[in-house]
């Protein structure tokens, strides 16, 4: 978590009804991925578009998809995704 998050992180946390922990010492593609595997239902913040690899919203999705898992996709018609340098 970027040190700039840490105070929205700990609001969410406070209002979270329910906190798993996966046993982490760190956030990675290892932490997502398991963290990913052990909710019920979801909501993604996604374009739609095809994902760039391993851990990603496009592949989180899908694999919860296939899961059979309930996904709520949440992006705005007039949003816009800000390019990387």
């Amino acid at each position: 978590m970027k040190p700039d998050h840490a105070e929205q992180f700990d609001r969410l946390l406070a209002a979270a009804a329910t906190v798993r922990i996966t046993g982490f010492d760190h956030a990675g593609e290892a932490a997502y991925e398991a963290a990913n595997s052990s909710v019920d239902e979801m909501a993604a913040v996604w374009d739609g578009k095809p994902g760039t690899g391993r851990g990603g919203t496009a592949e989180v999705v899908a694999e919860a998809r296939k899961r059979g898992m309930k996904v709520t996709v949440i992006w705005p018609e007039d949003a816009a995704r800000e390019e990387r340098p």
